[in-house]
């Protein structure tokens, strides 16, 4: 995924109220803009931070900065991280087309936001002439806590990520394949891991969506200010058996 224009540097001034961001933007001085991710943002906004800007696509929206990508912190190296929970969708539906993701080649039918379950929306339905129907529900992961190289998800309570993957358990019982991929959007973390001390929930949600046939995939961003691409995978470590509760 190429950014359509180039970005803007700035230094971060304060994240607040979830979807807001003060930035003092190179040559423009201290602007509001939008910050395009509803969770925690743990070690990536402390004011002071490097972060980049795009500018909004047309003139009618109210601000006209959208937050992008955030310089992570110097005890992880100050690599770049994608903030926007909004892309990895399109990352991913890129990479697939373009056949560099294994596991899901040889569907040549792509389709987003399709409806399923209960009242919800595959983020991507591989189809393909012969076989099951491939459901995959896309999630960002930024998370990466103090010198650990361990990516993980989520970084705060999501009770709708949970419900995603009773969803997705469904549809393998229904003899679909359903897969929960995982997008890191950086580059400095060599596993995942499901924060189960952020959200117990989720981690048992997910240890049991496995044991049904749901597949855990794993990929790294390579990530610069010109364009953000998957990478490589990364080994997927779920939650301890103990923790799968029946």
């Amino acid at each position: 995924m190429r950014f359509p224009a180039p970005l803007h540097h700035g230094r971060l001034l304060r994240r607040y109220k979830r979807f807001l961001a003060d930035v003092d933007l190179a040559g423009v001085g201290p602007v509001t803009v939008h910050c395009p991710n509803p969770g925690a943002m743990t070690g990536l906004d402390a004011p002071g931070s490097d972060v980049w800007v795009s500018p909004a696509p047309g003139a009618g929206r109210k601000l006209a900065w959208t937050l992008e990508i955030v310089r992570a912190p110097a005890e992880q190296g100050g690599g770049l991280v994608g903030i926007n929970t909004g892309h990895p969708n399109r990352i991913a539906a890129e990479a697939i087309a373009d056949g560099r993701i294994p596991a899901l080649a040889g569907y040549p039918t792509v389709r987003r936001e399709v409806r399923y379950g209960a009242n919800s929306r595959i983020d991507l339905l591989l189809e393909a002439d012969g076989r099951p129907p491939a459901y995959v529900e896309v999630k960002n992961v930024h998370l990466r806590r103090g010198a650990s190289t361990v990516a993980e998800f989520p970084d705060c309570v999501t009770a709708r990520g949970a419900k995603h993957l009773g969803e997705l358990a469904a549809m393998v019982a229904t003899g679909a394949r359903a897969v929960m991929l995982y997008v890191v959007q950086r580059e400095d973390c060599n596993r995942f891991a499901v924060a189960a001390d952020i959200d117990p929930a989720y981690a048992t949600g997910l240890a049991r969506a496995t044991a049904a046939g749901v597949e855990a995939i794993c990929l790294a961003c390579a990530v610069t200010t010109d364009a953000i691409v998957l990478d490589r995978p990364l080994p997927v470590t779920l939650p301890a058996v103990a923790d799968r509760a029946a």
